[in-house]
């Protein structure tokens, strides 16, 4: 990685704009104050989506093409993300690919659609519709993973006592084709890759053993912070999907990647693991961003709409941001969350317990995701003199710790206020993208 240059995309020399909602806002900061502005590569990418998926089904990565592995006769089971990554574009990329299966003369009927869902709800008709495209959907089977109601194989356990129970008509199939997208993820350090077995077609009681990991083992001491974004080294969550995945014996993969635009600009395609560790690398490429030191204040974007269309979002461009500053620095999130909370567990997370003990101690007795985020939102708020730019009504986070502006001129009088107005200050005009590094 290599350290980033300061930008200037202000009308003045110190003014940049920031996405808010579907709007923007400006702020000054003087040069003298400002380490940089952070935001992704420019990568070069696909001319168009189709083709960044046939070059990764073409030239796949430590692995024959899935025509030279399944064949006539043998059944193919291919796991596709849920409806709340249908960023992905899969009815796009899902048509490529079972054009790749057929050539190796596998028969439709041999072919079906297992929706990772995790621990999500199951679809209606008309969301399996809009996930598998009109190419494929009533011509294939689709069926739902339920992670409380689906028929199992029990696996056994893995090294770090996660008991490993799978969708038993993945674990009945010939072939387990993997798919989804990377992205950072704030516990397993990378979406896409293993993640498809768990949690996407894991039992319940998987994924709960798998994510408590992201909790040190004895109670009161907190979050594990080696599961975290961008981050696989030590990582337990990962490293333990890893187990779990191995245990299945995926035969391919196809994941992609997006670009700006969020169209699919890059894929990846292969042996599971090599061809996720390649994402990964590519990912990086385009948005790690090396930082030689930690900022007094942070100021970033969560993108603007929808990324900003609530809470529960937004907290992916503050994971990023509280990696810039130092701690009981500053942080300010543009974030027009017009859709409140957007998650019930996160907001009860929030304001029901007044405390990290007392979050933690209700994540220890049931995990979920949308808790943890919770927990570590409000974990971000003791570490961090931490400020939303938000349209939420300000009574939704009382008592939270976290202070609520309408504007961004206003959150940074109150910082100034209390921190003073030297600041050296990094700025994230693409947060929830965006991951710095601290360069040790």
């Amino acid at each position: 990685m290599e350290y980033n240059n300061v930008h200037k995309e202000g009308l003045t020399l110190g003014v940049y704009n920031l996405k808010f909602g579907k709007e923007k806002m400006a702020i000054d900061v003087p040069d003298k104050n400002l380490l940089g502005v952070l935001r992704s590569r420019e990568v070069p990418c696909a001319a168009t989506e189709e083709e960044a998926v046939r070059k990764a089904l073409a030239d796949p990565i430590g692995s024959p093409c899935i025509d030279q592995k399944a064949k006539a006769g043998e059944k193919v089971c291919i796991v596709v993300c849920d409806l709340t990554r249908a960023w992905q574009h899969p009815s796009l990329y899902l048509p490529l690919l079972v054009d790749e299966v057929k050539k190796g003369g596998v028969r439709d009927e041999d072919i079906f659609f297992l929706v990772g869902t995790g621990t999500h709800r199951s679809h209606t008709p008309e969301e399996h519709k809009f996930l598998l495209g009109d190419q494929l959907y009533g011509r294939y089977r689709v069926f739902d993973h339920e992670s409380k109601t689906a028929e199992m194989t029990d696996f056994g356990e893995t090294s770090y006592g996660t008991p490993v129970r799978i969708n038993k008509m993945a674990a009945d199939a010939d072939h387990v084709i993997l798919t989804g997208g990377i992205v950072y993820h704030f516990m397993s350090g990378w979406g896409g890759g293993r993640k498809a077995v768990l949690p996407g077609i894991s039992s319940y009681e998987t994924v709960m053993a798998n994510h408590a990991l992201a909790l040190n083992p004895p109670p009161g001491k907190g979050r594990n912070w080696v599961c975290r974004g961008g981050n696989v080294e030590g990582n337990l969550i990962h490293l333990d999907m890893v187990e779990a995945a191995e245990k299945l014996k995926p035969s391919f993969l196809l994941n992609v990647i997006m670009n700006a635009e969020g169209k699919i600009g890059w894929a990846v395609a292969g042996d599971w693991r090599k061809a996720h560790e390649a994402g990964r690398n590519l990912v990086d490429s385009v948005d790690a961003i090396a930082i030689p030191q930690l900022a007094d204040l942070v100021v970033a974007s969560a993108c603007g709409y929808p990324k900003d269309i609530n809470f529960y979002q937004s907290t992916k461009a503050l994971f990023n941001a509280q990696d810039a500053a130092r701690p009981g620095g500053a942080i300010v999130i543009l974030a027009s969350c017009v859709e409140g909370y957007g998650n019930q567990e996160v907001q009860t997370m929030l304001q029901k317990f007044k405390n990290s003990d007392e979050r933690e101690a209700e994540l220890r007795r049931e995990f979920t995701i949308a808790k943890h985020v919770g927990y570590c939102a409000g974990q971000a708020a003791e570490q961090f003199d931490l400020h939303f730019v938000t349209d939420m009504d300000p009574r939704l986070l009382e008592g939270t710790g976290i202070t609520i502006s309408r504007t961004l001129d206003e959150a940074l009088k109150k910082i100034y206020a209390v921190h003073g107005q030297e600041l050296k200050t990094w700025l994230m005009p693409q947060g929830a993208n965006t991951l710095p590094k601290l360069n040790s």
